[in-house]
């Protein structure tokens, strides 16, 4: 018998490798073989962590689609500063040089 922690792995393993995966816990029960009373209980603790959400249809789905965690946003001084780039550009030397 597996331990809880290896079933959550397997599990987080399984909507890791397929984006976009929403199963019914049913499918989840059957993917990774798990017994529907512990499949509850490692879905519930996927979804009370906020790696997956419950859909209005059942579906259980990763939280977060792309990167794993939530990434930072980034600060408004990056923001600024690359807004200012792309409105004054600086010259390529390289491409003054050949014209």
């Amino acid at each position: 018998m597996r331990s809880v922690s290896e079933l959550i792995g397997r599990v987080r393993a399984e909507y890791m490798e397929m984006p976009g995966l929403a199963l019914t816990p049913r499918q989840v029960e059957r993917l990774c073989g798990i017994e529907q009373a512990m499949c509850r209980l490692v879905l519930d603790t996927l979804t009370a962590g906020g790696f997956l959400c419950v859909k209005p249809d059942g579906r259980y789905a990763r939280l977060t689609e792309g990167h794993p965690f939530p990434r930072s946003q980034p600060s408004a001084n990056l923001l600024t500063d690359r807004l200012t780039r792309r409105a004054n550009p600086q010259p390529t030397p390289w491409i003054d040089e050949c014209c």
